[in-house]
């Protein structure tokens, strides 16, 4: 039987844990140490520490390397997503330190980056794949101490002394405990959680945390609540300038098991792992683990068993896809408890894209066109992002969505109470796109829906978004109260003031309302209403979403704006769902869908949506976007994708032509 090749691996970034993975390495089945990449191929004790193997110059060379299956990133903190998505497109597999991203979201743009490649990304937490996590695992579901009621856990060290410029205190390098070594902890108490449910990890449903934050800026020791649906509460701390007993406590109703750095688990070279159930009277029985392998070869052979198979994630118990990206999302809400945001994290330090690269328009994925009074073109779908909460956040997307050709950006004043606004103030100054963006702005949502809010509230939204204009503007709803000229007479004011200069209009306004405007305008001298925000997909909303809210699918409406060729932005342009495995005739958990969508003439729309999706080889969403884009009017479809592959799934409608014929039989089942 011929043996596997083994996977060539090679290291990026020279270090101490670098070291214990080339260990891992030289005792592992699956594995060889072809190469290692530094900055400086002359740093004293280089060749002591990796004897006898090959050192390359630079890190991009690394990924060049014709002989390099695998890279295993080990640079500091913040270099993680720009090396593990440049490897992954050199179509490298990938096992990166933890943690694999600052954040959540940049752990998803490699592991999308990955996805993309058809290439392995993985996050090294080495004490996963060992055999004494599956013990304690398997204590646990043995029901050894009855009935799990809480989990206490901490990794903490003392420093010898505070260093700004060692990695553990430089906020440049994103230092502290809970990047460094809070993610043990969490992990380990998510996995214990899940293994009393019979998952493979179960998520929390309330994170509380607190901390120290020190006089660089990093935490010093800090310490999260974690209470999971069953019940179970978790304790977990960490801490770079203090030491902690680093007992893993996992506590039951019939007793508790304890385990002395579980993370070390039988010790890097091997040896004899201890774990202890204590019962109520004081009694102590031992559970050894014997394992004469070496630690990070545990990690090596499965990530290689991974590669060899094809697969682009590790098996559990490894950290799969899934497992990281909560892990994160913990360790954010975490990070977000207690205020920590790392300087490099914010928009004066991050003016690069997550590659490290200056922001450019990259492709025509997304074409642009225009539109009547806007003297920019538009790229043909405009983004939202009302649920991003932070800089770092929210400028991959966006620096996503731009590369792609988009530079329509969907805001509105009381958008996470002026978060959206900031941060796309934030995102176009730092990245000096300014005359290349068109920004499309809301005011007067009600309560507040009158005429002189308007001014007001832009002068907050100029702002907030750092410039002095808008492209489009909306006023966010209506209010029949109010003669529809004081609105027009409020809206054209800021027209000639230069702060909005593009065409204004309405969202969620009716045909007769927005006659009406038009009316005044023309007959007073004002500028007249352009542009409209209701609204519009395939599937015809039966109840408004929000009070408020106006659609304008149905035949009365289409007509009216094919005889007026009134550019609509239209929002919820997917159907918030009812394309997707979501809706159904027989799912009826959703009561939004159900509310708001499900009539059987909409339904017989999504089955003629599914049918021409099967033919393209698309979704049926993909049908229900590109339905938008050729009405015979113009449409420009407010999408708001979370991730980036929601971003390329939308973006797919692009590829789609769809004729008049096509458009009346998804429409009515006629052509």
């Amino acid at each position: 039987m011929t043996q596997a090749p083994k996977i060539r691996w090679g290291i990026l970034g020279p270090g101490t844990i670098a070291k214990a993975f080339a260990g891992g390495v030289l005792h592992s089945e699956t594995g060889e140490l072809a190469a290692i990449a530094t900055r400086n191929p002359g740093r004293a004790g280089l060749a002591e520490a990796f004897p006898g193997v090959r050192v390359v110059e630079g890190y991009q060379a690394l990924l060049d390397d014709p002989e390099i299956d695998a890279i295993y990133i080990s640079v500091p903190h913040p270099y993680h997503a720009q090396w593990g998505i440049r490897a992954a497109e050199a179509g490298k597999h990938v096992l990166c330190e933890k943690p694999i991203g600052l954040t959540a979201f940049e752990a998803d743009a490699m592991f999308h980056a990955a996805l993309k490649a058809g290439t392995f990304m993985g996050e090294a937490y080495m004490y996963r794949l060992h055999p004494q996590t599956q013990k304690i695992v398997d204590l646990v579901k043995s029901g050894a101490i009855g009935e799990v009621r809480m989990i206490k856990s901490s990794f903490g060290f003392a420093m010898p002394k505070f260093d700004p410029e060692h990695r553990l205190y430089a906020n440049d390098l994103a230092g502290g405990g809970i990047l460094d070594v809070g993610g043990y902890p969490v992990s380990m108490a998510r996995l214990i959680a899940g293994s009393v449910d019979g998952r493979e990890v179960s998520e929390p449903v309330e994170v509380s945390g607190s901390g120290h934050l020190g006089q660089s800026g990093v935490d010093e020791w800090a310490s999260a609540v974690l209470k999971f649906e069953n019940g179970i509460v978790a304790e977990v701390s960490c801490s770079v300038s203090l030491n902690q007993d680093n007992i893993l406590r996992i506590l039951g109703t019939t007793g508790r098991i304890e385990v002395k750095d579980f993370w070390f688990a039988s010790g890097h070279e091997g040896g004899t792992g201890l774990i202890e159930i204590v019962r109520p009277n004081g009694s102590r029985e031992t559970v050894e683990v014997k394992e004469d392998r070496w630690l990070y070869s545990f990690e090596v052979d499965a990530a290689g068993e991974a590669i060899r198979a094809g697969r682009t994630e590790f098996a559990y118990p490894g950290m799969t896809r899934a497992d990281s990206l909560n892990n994160l999302r913990v360790m954010d809400k975490w990070r977000a408890a207690i205020g920590l945001e790392y300087e490099i994290e914010k928009p004066a330090r991050r003016t690069m894209t997550l590659k490290g690269e200056p922001l450019e328009k990259r492709s025509d994925a997304i074409k642009r066109h225009t539109i009547p009074g806007l003297a920019r073109e538009i790229s043909r779908v405009a983004i939202g992002f009302e649920d991003f909460r932070s800089f770092s956040s929210v400028s991959i997307l966006l620096d996503a969505f731009y590369e792609k050709g988009g530079n329509a950006f969907d805001t509105g004043f009381i958008y996470g109470g002026g978060v959206t606004e900031t941060l796309l103030g934030d995102w176009h100054t730092s990245r000096g796109l300014r005359e290349d963006i068109v920004i499309i702005g809301k005011g007067a949502h009600s309560p507040l829906c009158y005429p002189d809010v308007i001014a007001k509230q832009l002068d907050v939204t100029l702002d907030r978004l750092k410039t002095d204009y808008v492209d489009v503007y909306f006023m966010h709803r209506d209010n029949l109260d109010i003669p529809v000229g004081e609105f027009v007479d409020a809206m054209d004011a800021e027209v000639k003031k230069g702060r909005i200069r593009g065409p204004f209009g309405g969202s969620n306004w009716t045909r007769e309302r927005f006659d009406e405007a038009i009316a005044y305008a023309k007959k007073n001298g004002k500028t007249a209403p352009g542009v409209l925000s209701n609204n519009f997909s395939l599937a015809e909303m039966q109840k408004p979403l929000w009070p408020g809210c106006v659609a304008s699918s149905d035949a009365e409406w289409r007509t009216w704006l094919t005889d007026r060729q009134i550019p609509n932005f239209a929002w919820s342009s997917q159907g918030r769902g009812f394309f997707t495995e979501r809706a159904g005739r027989d799912k009826t958990d959703n009561a939004e869908l159900v509310e708001t969508w499900y009539t059987e003439d909409n339904f017989g729309r999504r089955d003629r949506a599914i049918e021409m999706a099967e033919k393209l080889g698309k979704h049926p969403i993909h049908i229900a976007l590109a339905y938008c884009f050729y009405q015979p009017f113009p449409v420009v479809p407010l999408i708001g994708p979370r991730t980036l592959w929601e971003l390329d799934s939308s973006l797919e409608a692009l590829e789609i032509e769809l004729t008049p014929e096509d458009i009346a039989w998804l429409q009515t089942g006629k052509r």
